[in-house]
């Protein structure tokens, strides 16, 4: 199993946010958590990667139990993130983005026969990236920022890619190419957990999903059940304000 997560409890010094939480991915699985604003979902994603202190339960990564770890230790485990707000350094170009990750991703942990992702592997995938290496990371759009900060998460080695909001403020056309990304991430044996708000989206880009209401999973969208959970008015209505 690539992560499980065990009643897990974090909040915000004494503010509770997560309530018993329990979630797993499973290697080269991708795993959806969905439900509207203040669900709880950045937090969880917050609390998996060491931004947050858990203050009770489990997370374990491929066996290991990593709860009292730092953010850093898990992204030398294995585990890489990207945030709503992204973390780019806005004054710096493209390529030092670019080369910051990969010099982080050369102290990462890699089981045997893991294929690390290389420049070309990222310019592959996002030939803009290619195309505005040159320019300060300021001055690219919103849907080239995120083509940029997934890239930095591929350049950081990582077994288990973790997207919080992925696509929000993205026009279309940007939202599939991310999703053909994802697409042939899956491809490499990749797994993925991704935060999203938008039902339909989540379900291109999943096989499953956790629903989140006010800190804890209120409903479990099994494989070959996207169809049914959008159709189901009383779900979208009670936790995802559809």
């Amino acid at each position: 199993m690539a992560l499980e997560v065990e009643t897990l409890e974090a909040g915000y010094g004494p503010v509770p946010v997560l309530r018993g939480v329990s979630i797993h991915v499973a290697d080269n699985e991708a795993v959806a958590i969905v439900g509207a604003n203040g669900a709880g979902k950045t937090t969880l994603v917050r609390a998996i990667c060491g931004l947050s202190q858990a203050t009770a339960g489990h997370i374990r990564f491929h066996g290991q139990t990593i709860t009292g770890d730092a953010g850093h230790r898990r992204g030398e485990a294995g585990i890489a993130v990207v945030l709503e707000t992204r973390g780019l350094f806005g004054e710096l170009t493209v390529a030092d983005n670019l080369r910051l990750a990969e010099h982080t991703g050369r102290g990462v942990k890699r089981p045997q026969g893991f294929r690390p992702f290389t420049l070309g592997d990222v310019f592959e995938l996002f030939p803009i990236v290619k195309e505005k290496l040159a320019t300060r990371v300021e001055l690219l759009s919103g849907g080239q920022q995120q083509m940029v900060a997934v890239a930095r998460a591929l350049l950081l080695q990582p077994r288990l890619l973790v997207l919080d909001e992925l696509t929000t403020g993205l026009a279309p056309k940007v939202v599939q190419e991310i999703l053909s990304v994802l697409t042939a991430l899956r491809s490499r044996g990749m797994s993925l957990l991704i935060v999203e708000q938008s039902i339909k989206l989540a379900a291109a880009m999943t096989d499953r999903a956790y629903v989140m209401s006010l800190g804890r999973v209120v409903h479990e969208v099994g494989h070959g059940e996207w169809e049914s959970t959008m159709s189901n008015d009383a779900i979208s209505k009670a936790y995802l304000h559809g």
